[in-house]
């Protein structure tokens, strides 16, 4: 029960804050938000703080508690992973901790009860990490029933089926990570099984051994060993095996590497006589035991920038030394008071008692100090940032161990001989998504994504197209003297400052976006964190389009040779490159082949062949639609470009194009003119949630804009009904795909997982 008396202190949540507490976190009843954020942090805070009474605290001792957890909580210092947030205090039995790892063992038996425990995790709000490495590669022999093996990835597929059919507590998708070792008979097919856009569910990565790493700097040949039998089964080249794994990942993002060894050697596997790491968590920072969680919460850094008394911007290291204390309190408070959904999970979790500790904010406090996150004064802040943070809450750790004992498993720990310690990790660096919208800050670790964006809102008398600017950006703009409106709009649409008339030269230096920083100090960041980080670092190492696969084989390699316990990249655009690469978009000098039978009844495409790009206005933002014609004035096939390349908007465009083109191309009774005649009949007035245009020129959909294209284009409409005439591309750039929630083109990837910048909608 929550004490109806609740602190005065109330918070200060931008707009963006209040749509995501709306729409995920608050309390509702019959559908409708009962509670405020503040109720909201009161009922955590009153939670949590309950699980001092185990430990001898009176009630007027944990009332104190419950109000400091409150305080740091409402100004953004400090703010628990998403499940405590959404659950803790509302009796509704869903779990606490958002990160765990299952064992897949290589029976039918041990395989399936995994995914029964995984359905259950992903229905209380958690993400799971498995390990198919145990399971016998394809077509081994089963001795019980004579038949062969189906292999890991096809399991991978059988899990990923399963987490599509449960949605985690009304609130959050399932999400998972699948790993397998380097040295699987399976690892080809595992690195490529993401490569025809299947397994949604899944993030993968391949867990890179030594040898393996040792054999390709050699430049040599490696084992590959049965599980079952423990026998090296033959040998691939390492370089060769790199290679697969960076091209699949240049053109999917997946898979990323986990350094298993250097894991199970560093204190992320704090207790090795217990067992060994095989998996991580969904986003891959947290390594896990086999039925092992991981309660995770974040400080917000940019909340200890202060102004010095002579003008300079310094750090409240006092400030944030006591948080960081209150924050170790509180998550060890979380474990004690986590409903969690298995009993051997409860038990491996308390006799670890593992938190993770991180930051949020990085991005923010670093242009708030004037420092540029692509540079060596960056990776000294966070070295000595990172540092302070592990010092003072091991020490923390410490003190509550005085109090309350050290962790079960201490006396088989790597810290057996040293200070005991209440919790067996202490830091992690976790995806922050949501929780760092609620705090207002920037994501973790991660550079800024974008300095401004658009967000289209409808409204009574129309659609408004309001610009959203980074509040640490607009404070600094503004005290500079070099803010306007006109100027955010103008950032909205170039999606960066470089280059815009009136931006001091200093400022373009500081404020730039994670597509304008090079490769090698996105690793160099992560590695910075990593050297004081108990357990891992989320960071994904966003890639422009351009990007080579050398730049990302140099990313994993430079991860590698600076300590990093692991690697996710991911290239703007990747995820529809593969579809890009056949048929129409097909490189020149790789024609497809068409089948046998579909070349004499398909007419071929023409060397070149001419025609007319339209501009038209959609709901879903500017398309421009091409109809080529044959010499005799027949259309012969059509392109939709809408959104940004590989995004889910742009894969649809692609695929009306490709549907109405196959249609003009295919034999029938019917002229050209008339087929399309018919595709305008069933394209037309198709509506959609967000009609753009009054009267006439109203638009309902993009099928609808399409339609009225080609109306136009066969003269059954007049231009000026049909929207604006054709013309050159305005240069503006998408901030990112299409969110499946709110419509903005505000969906990114950063930190492991896909995120909505305007209403925190994410899959992770």
């Amino acid at each position: 029960m929550v004490p109806e008396t609740r602190p005065s202190k109330v918070g200060k949540w931008t707009e963006p804050a209040r749509r995501v507490l709306r729409e995920r976190y608050l309390s509702r009843k019959d559908g409708e938000v009962t509670e405020t954020p503040e109720e909201m942090c009161w009922r955590v805070a009153t939670s949590i703080a309950a699980g001092e009474a185990r430990y001898g605290r009176t009630p007027a001792a944990v009332r104190e508690i419950a109000e400091a957890f409150y305080d740091m909580m409402v100004d953004g210092e400090f703010l628990p992973n998403s499940p405590t947030l959404m659950n803790a205090g509302k009796g509704n039995g869903l779990q606490y901790s958002a990160c765990y790892v299952l064992p897949v063992g290589d029976s039918m038996e041990e395989i399936f009860d995994s995914v029964k425990a995984a359905a259950i995790i992903h229905k209380s709000g958690g993400g799971t990490g498995f390990a198919f490495s145990r399971l016998r590669p394809k077509d081994d022999l089963v001795a019980s029933t004579g038949g062969r093996a189906s292999g890991p990835v096809s399991f991978l597929r059988v899990f990923n089926s399963a987490t599509e059919a449960v949605k985690q507590g009304g609130t959050r998708r399932g999400a998972n990570m699948g790993i397998l070792k380097v040295d699987h008979p399976d690892i080809l097919e595992f690195i490529e099984c993401k490569l025809d856009g299947g397994i949604t569910n899944f993030n993968i990565s391949v867990a890179a051994t030594t040898a393996f790493m040792d054999a390709l700097e050699r430049g040599e040949d490696y084992n590959l060993v049965n599980p079952h039998t423990g026998a090296v089964v033959r040998q691939l080249s390492a370089r060769e095996v790199f290679g697969r794994i960076v091209s699949a990942a240049w053109r999917t993002g997946d898979p990323g590497m986990v350094f298993l060894d250097r894991i199970n050697a560093s204190p992320a596997n704090p207790t090795p006589e217990i067992g060994q790491i095989e998996a991580t968590n969904p986003c891959g920072e947290q390594p896990l035991l086999p039925n092992e969680a991981c309660n995770l919460g974040s400080l917000n850094v940019s909340k200890f920038a202060r102004r010095a008394e002579n003008g300079e911007m310094t750090i409240d290291w006092d400030e944030m030394e006591r948080v960081v204390r209150l924050a170790v309190r509180f998550l060890d408070d979380v474990i004690e008071m986590n409903p969690y959904p298995l009993s051997v999970i409860d038990k491996t979790v308390k006799d670890n008692r593992r938190i993770g500790l991180g930051i949020m904010g990085w991005a923010d406090l670093l242009f708030l100090l004037g420092i540029p996150y692509d540079g060596k004064a960056a990776t000294d802040l966070a070295d000595r940032l990172m540092s302070f943070v592990k010092e003072k809450s091991h020490d923390q750790s410490a003190k509550l161990a005085e109090e309350r004992g050290p962790f079960p498993n201490w006396q088989h720990s790597i810290y057996k001989d040293v200070r005991p310690m209440r919790n067996s990790t202490v830091t992690t660096i976790a995806p922050t998504g949501t929780i760092s919208m609620i705090a207002g800050c920037s994501s973790g670790i991660e550079p800024i994504f974008a300095l401004a964006f658009e967000h289209r809102v409808k409204q009574s008398d129309g659609e408004r197209v309001l610009t959203f600017v980074n509040e640490t950006f607009e404070a600094i703009a503004r005290e500079q003297g070099w803010f306007s409106d006109a100027l955010m709009q103008e950032i909205a649409r170039r999606g960066t400052i470089h280059g815009i008339p009136g931006v001091p030269d200093a400022a373009q230096q500081v404020f730039k976006t994670s597509h304008e920083i090079g490769f090698e100090w996105h690793v160099r960041q992560q590695a910075a964190f990593q050297r004081y980080t108990d357990n891992g670092v989320s960071k994904t190492i966003n890639l422009p389009n351009g990007a080579s696969e050398a730049d990302v084989a140099s990313a994993y390699r430079l991860a590698w040779e600076l300590g990093c316990l692991g690697i996710t990249v991911f290239r703007d655009g990747c995820k529809g490159e593969q579809v890009l690469n056949v048929g129409v978009g097909a490189k020149k000098d790789k024609p497809a082949a068409a089948p046998p039978m579909a070349a004499t009844v398909i007419k071929p495409r023409p060397h070149s062949l001419k025609g007319t790009t339209y501009r038209m206005e959609t709901p879903i933002g500017t398309a421009y639609i091409t109809i080529n014609e044959t010499k005799e004035g027949d259309a012969f096939e059509v392109f939709a470009q809408v959104g940004k390349g590989g995004s889910d908007t742009m894969a649809v465009a692609e695929a009306l194009g490709r549907l109405i083109s196959l249609t003009l191309r295919l034999p029938s009774p019917l002229s050209a003119q008339r087929r399309l005649e018919e595709v305008i009949s069933q394209l037309s007035r198709i509506g959609g949630g967000q009609p753009t245009g009054f009267g006439p020129s109203k638009i309902l959909s993009l099928p609808d804009a399409i339609a009225r294209t080609l109306a136009e284009h066969i003269g059954q409409v007049k231009a000026a009904e049909a929207g604006a005439p054709a013309t050159p591309a305005n240069g503006k750039k998408a901030i990112g795909d299409l969110c499946k929630e709110c419509g903005q083109a505000t969906f990114v990837y950063e930190e492991g997982c896909k995120k909505c910048l305007s209403c925190g909608f994410n899959e992770c």
